[in-house]
């Protein structure tokens, strides 16, 4: 969890952050109360998607990018396969 610590503390300087996790952290994360989160239907340790699927890896990385991009209030969005 302390990648949520991380972004709390980019948020406080400014910085706009989104947290891509695995779905396994949704109640945790819940609780830190963060900005942006999306959380993926992934294994832990591969929250943007398998190893070498550079297709799937593009999707997380735009889904992210558009939450940063769109977000007006806190959210925790998921992200659903194509």
């Amino acid at each position: 969890m302390s990648v949520g610590h991380v972004a709390r503390l980019m948020e406080a300087a400014g910085i706009p952050t989104v947290v891509v996790a695995v779905a396994a952290f949704e109640q945790p994360l819940k609780k830190m109360a963060l900005p942006r989160v999306l959380l993926t239907p992934f294994l832990l340790g591969r929250p943007v998607g398998p190893v070498g699927d550079a297709r799937i890896q593009r999707g997380v990385m735009q889904a992210a990018l558009n939450l940063l991009d769109t977000a007006d209030r806190p959210i925790m969005a998921h992200h659903r396969l194509a």
